[in-house]
């Protein structure tokens, strides 16, 4: 029996431009494609200075998505970190904590990465099931 898949689109300029969705459920099944902290009004990369900030508002942007598609934050079973820089990998695992502490999902964290856009300093992607 096949089963429908849901997307979640945002306004982020690369979904359009690649033709992928920001996140896709089937069944109770969630996958959060690679999100960065693009600003989908101006397409700008926020905090461009600062892993920190923008793992934060990438970890906001997948909880959204996943809420989109009728999860939660706690639903989230894995996250995988695309890093640029080793000195960032502190900061950016102490947003994983922050946000995703007590639910404590899986987690890859991955230094060396390279990027669409030079000032990105991270992206993430998230697994969720939702029961």
């Amino acid at each position: 029996m096949s089963q429908i898949s849901q997307r979640h689109q945002t306004s982020n300029p690369y979904e359009v431009e690649f033709g992928y969705s920001r996140a896709v459920r089937r069944g109770p099944f969630i996958f959060v494609s690679g999100t960065t902290s693009i600003d989908p009004t101006t397409g700008a990369v926020q905090h461009p200075e600062s892993a920190y900030q923008q793992a934060q508002a990438t970890f906001s942007e997948i909880v959204r998505a996943i809420e989109a598609l009728g999860g939660t934050r706690e639903d989230v079973t894995r996250v995988r970190m695309f890093v640029t820089a080793e000195e960032d990998t502190g900061d950016i695992g102490r947003a994983l904590k922050e946000s995703f502490g007590d639910v404590g999902p899986a987690a890859t964290m991955i230094v060396g990465a390279k990027f669409v856009r030079p000032e990105m300093k991270v992206e993430i992607e998230a697994d969720a099931v939702v029961l």
